[in-house]
C-alpha cells in the first residue's frame, strides 16, 4: 500500500494563508518500491541544495539546513512514500506529504508556497478503494494513478457473513423475531456489511479518498443502507468479485472514476455557461484576479500545467504580468488560487482540455460584479 498524507482542505487553508519572506516549495517525484532504496532521498537532497542556494540570509539558511538536514537523515521516513513528496517549509516549520499523484519536479523560494500542483491531488484524485464484497468474503482494493492494484490487509475484516453470524448457514432463524428465509438472510447480511463499515472507519476516517463497491445484488442495496463514509461513490461495479482479481477490479474501478469525474466537469462547464450568460463567469485573468482579491469568486477551475508569470496587487488585484524567467516561481494563476481559497471559494485544478475557450483559468462569481 502507498503511504500517503494528502491535505485537507483546512491544511491546505493554513498553507494559503501562510506568507513569509522565506516560503520555499519543494516538488519530488518518488517511487514506493524501489530497488536503489537511497534514489528518491538523493533527489530530495539535490533539490535542497538548489534551493539552499537561493537562501541569501545566512542564518535563516542555517534554519533551512538545520530541518532539512533532519528530514535527510530520517532512514524511518524513506521507508514510506508514495508518488510524489511535496514539502513546504519556512525558517521556524516544515510540512510533508506523500501523495499519490505523479506531480512534476519541482522547488521554489517566495514570499509564499506554490500550492497549485497540490491542488491536483484533491482536485480529481486518481485513487480510489474498491471493496469487493460478497457473502462469502470481503476485500478492499487500493487503486492509486500509476501502481498496481494492491488489496489492504484489515485482520478485523469479517471473512464472511455466516461467520460473522456465528451460524452454520445465513437461513437460520434469528434468535428474537423469528426471521427466517430470505429476510433472515439479508438481515445476517446487512449486520455483516455493517461489521465491515465499522472496520473500514479505522482505514478512511479524515479521507476524500472516493469508495467504490463491487458487489451482486441484494448485498449492493443492504451495504450502502448501513454505510457510514460520505465518499461511497453511487456507481459500482456489479457482479460477484469473488470472480475479479484485484487489476481486474481495478480497471473497472478506473472506467467509474473516469466517469464520475467527468459527470463533475460536465457539470462544472453547464454551470459556467449558465453563470457567463447572467454576467457571472469568465476567462479574462485580470477581471479573475480582481473578482478573487475581493472575494466574488465561488469556483475556479485552472490548469494545472500553465503557467503565468507575474504579481497581483494586495489591494484590488491589478495584474501585473512578469518575463517568462519568473515561471518557476508561484505567479498569477497561483496567486490567483490562494485568494479564492481564502475567500472560502472552491479550486479545481485541471487539464488544459478541461477549460473553456482554451484559457488557463475560467471562474465562476458569486454574484455580478
Amino acid at each position: 500500500m502507498l503511504h500517503t498524507d494528502i491535505p485537507t482542505r483546512g491544511e491546505i487553508l493554513a498553507l494559503a494563508a501562510l506568507t513569509d519572506p522565506w516560503c520555499v516549495s519543494i516538488y519530488t517525484p518518488t517511487e514506493a518500491d524501489t530497488p536503489t532504496p537511497d534514489k528518491n532521498r538523493v533527489a530530495f537532497a539535490n533539490q535542497v541544495r538548489r534551493v539552499l542556494e537561493r537562501v541569501t540570509d545566512a542564518a535563516v539558511r542555517a534554519e533551512f539546513e538545520r530541518d532539512f538536514d533532519d528530514l535527510i537523515d530520517d532512514e524511518e521516513f524513506w521507508r514510506f512514500q508514495s508518488r510524489t513528496l511535496v514539502v513546504h517549509a519556512t525558517p521556524t516549520r516544515m510540512r510533508t506529504y506523500r501523495v499519490p499523484n505523479r506531480l512534476g519536479e519541482g522547488e521554489t523560494v517566495a514570499d509564499r508556497f506554490y500550492l497549485k500542483p497540490l491542488l491536483r491531488a484533491i482536485t480529481f484524485p486518481q485513487a480510489a478503494f474498491v471493496l469487493a464484497l460478497a457473502e462469502g468474503s470481503a476485500r478492499l482494493v487500493e487503486i492509486t494513478p500509476d501502481e498496481p492494484a494492491r488489496e489492504v490487509h484489515l485482520p478485523g475484516l469479517p471473512i464472511s457473513a455466516v461467520d460473522h453470524a456465528r451460524k452454520a448457514s445465513l437461513n437460520d432463524r434469528a434468535p428474537k423475531r423469528k426471521v427466517q428465509g430470505g429476510e433472515g438472510r439479508k438481515m445476517r447480511v446487512r449486520q455483516y456489511a455493517r461489521a465491515i463499515d465499522q472496520e473500514l472507519r479505522d482505514v478512511l476516517a479524515g479521507r476524500d479518498v472516493p469508495l467504490i463497491l463491487a458487489a451482486a445484488e441484494p448485498t449492493d442495496s443492504l451495504f450502502r443502507s448501513v454505510n457510514s463514509y460520505h465518499h461511497l461513490l453511487p456507481e459500482g461495479i456489479p457482479g460477484n468479485p469473488e470472480q475479479l482479481s484485484d487489476e481486474e477490479l481495478a480497471a473497472r474501478a478506473r472506467h467509474v472514476l473516469d466517469r464520475h469525474y467527468a459527470a463533475q466537469l460536465a457539470d462544472l462547464r453547464t454551470v459556467f455557461d449558465r453563470r457567463r450568460a447572467e454576467g457571472r463567469a469568465s476567462t479574462d485573468i485580470s477581471d479573475i484576479a480582481r473578482a478573487a482579491t475581493f472575494g466574488i469568486v465561488a469556483s475556479v477551475l485552472v490548469d494545472i500545467d500553465a503557467a503565468v508569470p507575474g504579481t497581483l496587487s494586495p489591494d484590488d488585484g491589478t495584474v501585473t504580468f512578469g518575463p517568462a524567467s519568473d515561471a518557476d516561481a508561484p505567479g498569477v494563476l497561483d496567486e490567483i488560487c490562494r485568494r479564492v481559497l481564502l475567500a472560502d471559494g472552491r479550486v479545481l485544478a485541471v487539464r488544459a482540455d478541461d477549460l473553456p475557450d482554451g484559457a488557463p483559468v475560467a471562474a465562476m462569481l458569486r454574484y455580478t460584479p
